[in-house]
């Protein structure tokens, strides 16, 4: 699950907030163990993730960096060598 929590912080163009609810998202699932939570759960669920992607935002916006923003294209290249890598395979 949480393999798709992807670092949001120091790319160009910035994250999105799609992006970030999906984290908030993937992490609010793994801590609860909940794909799909019940009715009576429902509104705490969602609760916690606007909260964290909240918070989520807020941190990212004021981190400060010296470095070059990273490109999505080239951080994604990365990924499917490593994947190849790891798993033989040619994604």
């Amino acid at each position: 699950m949480c393999r798709n929590i992807r670092t949001l912080y120091n790319f160009n163009p910035p994250a999105t907030d799609e992006e970030i609810y999906a984290a908030s998202l993937q992490y609010v699932r793994k801590i609860t163990g909940f794909n799909k939570p019940s009715k009576m759960n429902e509104e705490a669920f969602n609760q916690a993730i606007q909260e964290i992607a909240a918070v989520t935002s807020k941190l990212l916006n004021s981190l400060e960096t010296s470095a070059e923003p990273r490109n999505r294209e080239v951080e994604a290249e990365k990924a499917r060598i490593r994947s190849a890598k790891r798993f033989g395979t040619n994604n």
